[in-house]
């Protein structure tokens, strides 16, 4: 404890574990603390299926017919990876997919007029889709291949829009999309929680459609990948990673204070012990008095002994339901996952739902995805704050990453990395630094 670090970091969320890797690759030297005795903070999953029940204080244990406990890690925050998203690149560059293993999830579906409709993600399912009417596909058609072939850097792929002063909602007009057709582009595709990005300039929206159909192409069901074993495993996999360069870990610390001199942080006391240090990356945790609260998220895990209904008996598979099919200002997500990939027992399925906080009474909000779910065997209901920094960190020097929030995918977890470690470094973040060095000590039977 008593060594002066060049990063301490409190909390192994993936968020501090991925920044913790990447500063041990680019050669800091790292202390890495977390009060709990588990890794994952927020974004941990809980194994035996006994804990679960008790971190969420229900009474009875789990009946004999939801199997061994053992079998069962449940994650707290569902999410799911892009195939061709940044987190899946953050793990390619660091080799970190070496401790891993993913399976592709099966389908991804919207919700429309109570019912749920896969998400057409080539041609051949527009054509075929029920979402749409036959006037309504041909111009959908023209609108994907006109995103397939846009590049910001050849105006002669424009066709008349101006990536950055058209809004969408003119693109939208422009291929004379109807209002069904634009709710599961802008929030089954482009994956935005609200409508607000219908007045913003279009190239950020072209971007996101583009990211979902290359990550479709990838692997053919849908764009989305999810970790054997769980989510929980990401935040031990990046933590590997920093062990190797050198990175110190230790769990189960209990954190006293963070010391400041002049305003700048120097150390962390713990069990009367100081640590010093230069910077500091933490969890909102960690330092309430330096972050506001900036809304609420409710997730409610289900799990079930089936697959969900018209879904084609799919094993994993994602369920977007678009604001204004249920008059709301934000989209609710159901992530479905199962025994397939050892998260659940056999024949058993996780099925979890979230959503932003909008009214006094959040669990009436989630009833339309709860009603696909049905019949449910048991449910934890969680309402999450959701936090963000106050400052930037730039005079203090204490960096608190963001709560995860109800999206249902890492994008928005990456972009609050890439912009932590440009407040540190004060370079922007490139893919290239996190690459591990040629001679790094694997050790050879890691091989």
């Amino acid at each position: 404890m008593d060594e002066e670090y060049d990063v301490i970091v409190l909390g192994t969320g993936l968020t501090e574990c991925i920044l913790s890797g990447i500063m041990s690759v680019n050669g800091k030297k790292v202390l890495h603390m977390d009060r709990n005795p588990y890794y994952g903070g927020e974004s941990s999953s809980i194994t035996p299926l006994e804990e679960l029940y008790k971190r969420f204080t229900l009474p009875d244990s789990p009946p004999e017919s939801m199997g061994r406990g053992r079998d069962w890690n449940v994650d707290l925050i569902p999410k799911f990876l892009m195939a061709n998203g940044q987190l899946v690149k953050m793990l390619l560059y660091t080799e970190v997919t070496r401790y891993l293993d993913f399976k592709v999830v099966e389908g991804s579906f919207v919700y429309k007029g109570g019912k749920i409709y896969k998400v057409p993600s080539t041609e051949t399912e527009a054509l075929a889709s029920n979402l749409m009417g036959m006037f309504e596909k041909r111009r959908f058609r023209k609108f994907l291949v006109f995103v397939a072939n846009f590049d910001e850097n050849d105006p002669k792929t424009f066709e008349g829009v101006d990536p950055k002063t058209t809004t969408m909602r003119d693109v939208y007009k422009k291929f004379d999309l109807g209002q069904d057709v634009i709710d599961f582009t802008g929030h089954a595709l482009a994956l935005y929680r609200t409508d607000d990005y219908l007045d913003v300039p279009c190239l950020e929206t072209i971007n996101r459609i583009k990211l979902y159909s290359e990550s479709l192409a990838r692997y053919g069901k849908s764009p989305y990948l999810y970790p054997l074993y769980g989510l929980g495993e990401l935040p031990q996999g990046f933590a590997r990673l920093s062990a190797i360069y050198g990175g110190t870990y230790m769990l189960n610390k209990p954190v006293d204070e963070i010391v400041m001199e002049d305003g700048h942080v120097v150390g962390v006391k713990s069990e009367g012990e100081v640590a010093r240090c230069k910077q500091l990356i933490c969890d909102p945790s960690y330092i309430p008095d330096r972050v506001r609260k900036a809304g609420q998220v409710i997730r409610v895990i289900c799990i079930l002994s089936h697959p969900i209904k018209n879904t084609n008996d799919a094993n994993s598979c994602q369920i977007i339901i678009p604001q204004n099919q249920v008059n709301r200002n934000s989209d609710i997500y159901v992530c479905m996952i199962s025994y397939a990939h050892n998260v659940a027992a056999q024949g058993k399925y996780i099925a979890i739902v979230s959503t932003t906080v909008e009214t006094s009474e959040p669990e009436a909000e989630i009833e339309p995805a709860l009603e696909l779910l049905e019949p449910i065997d048991q449910k934890f209901v969680a309402i999450s704050d959701l936090y963000e920094p106050t400052d930037d960190g730039t005079e203090s020097q204490v960096f608190a990453s963001r709560s995860y929030d109800a999206t249902t995918h890492f994008e928005t977890t990456c972009n609050d990395i890439k912009d932590i470690y440009k407040r540190m470094t004060g370079s922007d973040f490139d893919f290239e630094n996190m690459k591990r060095k040629q001679n790094d000590v694997f050790g050879e039977d890691e091989q």
